[in-house]
Parts: structure tokens; C-alpha cells; sequence
């Protein structure tokens, strides 16, 4: 979305304290008026024939290989656990970046319906355990680093896909497009948005008890590399103590593994006999995943993987509506604001309304509530943002599919686990082919 350098000094050049500080306040909002929009869509890859087969290293690679000779306005990118990426460009327009993404993903599974394949909008892999695709000194430092927390980093890396929707970061005034209200809208809207979209209710075959299985592995991961910061009228000096106070992931080295410290923090890395450059201050603000991370413009980390071909539309057309249209931002301004009580003033995801959000989704009364009312005002603005007939109607259908009756796709999901069970159909159904609201 956004250039991150800031046109700033040599990268190889050690950094302070207070420069790391004013480096992070001068990148991390980059405020005017909001006219930029991007996505960014992950997909598990799975066998066309039968998604509980899984898909040799030999085969992903084949298949990669192949992608990187098709023409893309998105860049392409692999995940640790070989689910593919696209990043869309940044658009001017919410059609705009449909269309990109959507002519893109056509070409992709093009390549990948030649080789047996498909890709599968799920936020969570129901059959695989974790297995690691790539294999980088990146990658091996953060599953070293991830590991200390648990098995749910290998999870997130390897088995997870989500719908990120990168918005900017608003204008420099107050009012329902300024960028300390759109930064505390995101975290007070993003558990509505995990609760209507959750869509990974199942590990290893079996329920989790959990509609967003992600959301959970995420939080397990810890506050200090998936949590967001606390919340405050200064969203950047709040998140510039985040990053300094937050544990580096990783020392890079040229040559060899790279050195993975236990508990350093970057402040104290500034303080060290060799500090930081730049360049490491510029790497450690990657290893950070909070469900939203300030990169120039708003990343929302939050949303599942969406079932169907064109299920992440929803998702993307709902967040644009909600922050890029003046009315509808105010009518979600004060729909989530009861909600911020339930968080108890600690930060995202690790607070009692965003664990809610994760377990029982919209069965939670007033997370129904606040999803009703910002779907109709999402419905409301999308036609003044230039959305098409048949994106308002995807979005009208969803809503009155799931959100009115306070569900989600994890529940289709578990519905259908339930009827394999009883020999009603031996497979998912939802995992493959065109899938919108209907």
C-alpha cells in the first residue's frame, strides 16, 4: 500500500532509542484523505480430487514454478506451510481491486485445475497438521523463536489463510475518517469481524470448540508478538513502545543459522554494544503480528479465509464500506462502542471480547447485534462507493444468510462434519468451486 522507508538514511546505519521511536511515529501513519484500498488473499492448496489428500513438496513446487511464468498484477508470494498468497496492488477503488484480484485468482487456478489442484478458502486447515514448505534462515528462526509458546506458531504458519484487507491510515484531523478514530474502530470492529467471518472451526478432523481455530492459534502465540498495543489517543507513540518493547524474533547473519535470542527486546537491542540498523528495525516490525499492524497504511490481520471463489469479496467490500464511507463510519463508530467495555482496556486479541469473537462468533447476542447494524450500513454506503450490483447483492445475501441468523461459515462447516458423520455425504462440500451468498 505504502512505501515504508520513508526515504530515510542508510539502512546499514545503527539506530538509538529515541531514532528508532521517531522512525516508527514518522512510517507507521502515513495520513490524508482515504483513497487507496488492497487485499491481500491467502489459500491453502489442496488436492482437486480430495482435500483430505495431502500435496507432495514435489508437486508444490511444480506448481509454483509454473505460477511464477503467468502474468499477474498481484504479487505472488508462499506462505511457510506452502499456501499461496496474493497481494493486490494498491486501488483506487474498492471495483478496482476487485477486479485485479479476481482476473488474477482465474489465472491461478487455471494453472493449478492442470495439475489436480485448487485452492481452498479456509482459515484453518481441518485435515493436515503442520508441515513446513519453505525452508529459509527467515523461516527456520521463527519457527525456533514460535516454538518456545507452544505448538501454535507451527500452526499459524503452516496451516492457516486469511483475508487482509489494507486500508489508509485516514486523515491527520479528528472526525469518522481521522486516524485515531479509524485505529480504535479497527480494534473494537475487527472482533465483529472475526465473530461474522469466522470460517475454521476444525483441526485434525475434530472440532475445536472454536469458530475461528486461527483466531485461537494466534492469541496462543502471545502478546508480545500477535498482540496489538494498548489503546490510546497517541496510536503512534502507542505503537512506537510496541515495537521497542516487543522481543526480537531474530538476529540475521550472513552466513550461517541465524541467532534467535530468548526475551530481548528491541529497546534493549538499541542499548547493546552493537545495535540495531535500519535495516533490523525495518525486519522486526515484519516479525510483529498483530491483528492491526500500521505499515503506512491499516493491515486487518484479523478476517478467516472466506469459503468459495469469490467469498473474500465480503469481507473486503465490509471493511471498505465501514472505514472509507464518512456515514457508515460513524454508524459503526457507535455501534461498537459498547463493545469496548468487554475488552476491559486490554489490548487485541487477548481480551475477553476478542476471545468471545473467536469461540462462539456471532451466537454472542451483541456481537449479532453490532454485526446487524454494520452490515446495513455497509449495504447502505457500498452503492456510493461505485460497487457493482452484484457486490452489494453478495454482500446482501451474506448477511442475510449468516448474519441475520447469527451464524458463520464455521457453522456450515460443522453442520456438514456432522452429516458426513451420519452418512449423509462422506466430504466436505464447501471446499471447492463457486461458493457466494446465495
Amino acid at each position: 500500500m505504502s512505501d515504508p522507508s520513508g526515504g530515510c538514511a542508510d539502512p546499514r546505519t545503527a539506530v538509538t532509542e529515541a531514532e528508532v521511536e521517531a522512525l516508527v511515529r514518522g512510517i507507521c501513519f502515513k495520513t490524508g484523505p482515504p483513497r487507496r484500498l488492497g487485499v491481500e488473499v491467502e489459500w491453502l492448496v489442496h488436492e482437486l480430487r480430495d482435500p483430505r489428500l495431502p500435496v507432495s513438496p514435489e508437486r508444490l513446487e511444480a506448481v509454483y514454478a509454473a505460477l511464477r511464468t503467468v502474468p499477474l498484477r498481484s504479487a505472488l508470494t508462499v506462505e511457510p506451510g506452502g499456501q499461496l498468497e496474493l497481494s493486490s496492488p494498491p486501488a483506487a477503488s474498492l471495483m478496482e481491486c476487485v477486479g485485479t484480484v479476481s482476473a488474477d485468482l482465474d489465472a491461478v487456478r487455471a494453472v493449478l485445475r492442470r495439475d489436480g489442484l485448487a485452492i481452498v478458502g479456509l482459515g484453518h486447515d481441518p485435515w493436515h497438521t503442520p508441515r513446513r514448505f519453505l525452508r529459509a534462515p527467515r523461516y527456520d528462526a521463527m519457527e525456533a523463536c514460535l516454538d518456545r509458546t507452544g505448538p501454535a506458531g507451527r500452526a499459524m504458519m503452516c496451516t492457516s489463510a486469511s483475508v487482509q484487507v489494507c486500508l489508509d491510515a485516514g486523515h491527520e484531523e479528528p472526525g469518522p475518517l481521522g486516524h485515531v478514530r479509524r485505529w480504535w474502530l479497527a480494534h473494537q470492529l475487527g472482533a465483529v469481524l472475526v465473530a461474522a467471518f469466522a470460517n475454521s472451526p476444525i483441526a485434525g478432523g475434530r472440532p475445536t470448540g472454536w469458530l475461528s481455530t486461527r483466531q485461537l492459534r494466534w492469541a496462543q502465540i502471545g502478546t508480545g508478538r500477535a498482540g496489538g498495543p494498548v489503546l490510546d489517543a497517541d496510536p503512534r507513540g502507542a505503537w512506537a513502545r510496541h515495537v521497542l518493547d516487543s522481543p526480537v524474533m531474530c538476529v540475521r547473519r550472513d552466513d550461517g543459522p541465524w541467532h534467535v535470542p530468548d526475551g530481548l527486546t528491541f529497546r534493549e537491542w538499541t542499548r547493546s554494544p552493537r545495535p540495531p540498523t535500519r535495516d533490523d528495525l525495518d525486519y522486526h516490525a515484519t516479525t510483529l503480528f498483530p491483528p492491526v499492524r500500521p505499515r503506512g497504511h491499516l493491515e486487518l490481520r484479523m478476517i478467516d479465509a472466506q469459503p468459495g471463489d469469490d467469498g473474500w469479496i465480503v469481507p473486503l467490500a465490509v471493511a471498505a464500506a465501514l472505514f472509507d464511507d464518512p456515514e457508515a463510519a460513524e454508524t459503526a463508530y457507535r455501534a461498537v462502542k459498547p463493545l469496548a467495555e468487554r475488552a476491559h482496556g486490554m489490548p487485541a486479541p487477548h481480551n475477553p471480547l476478542w476471545r468471545d469473537a473467536a469461540r462462539v462468533g456471532l451466537a454472542d447476542p451483541e456481537l449479532r447485534e453490532v454485526a446487524a447494524a454494520c452490515f446495513a450500513a455497509a449495504l447502505r454506503a457500498l452503492p456510493r462507493l461505485g460497487a457493482t450490483t452484484e457486490v452489494v447483492d453478495a454482500v446482501g445475501a451474506y448477511r442475510d444468510r449468516h448474519v441475520a441468523r447469527g451464524r458463520c461459515p464455521a457453522d456450515d462447516s460443522l453442520d456438514e462434519l456432522r452429516a458426513a458423520a451420519r452418512g449423509a455425504h462422506p466430504l466436505p462440500q464447501r471446499t471447492h468451486g463457486k461458493d457466494t451468498p446465495s
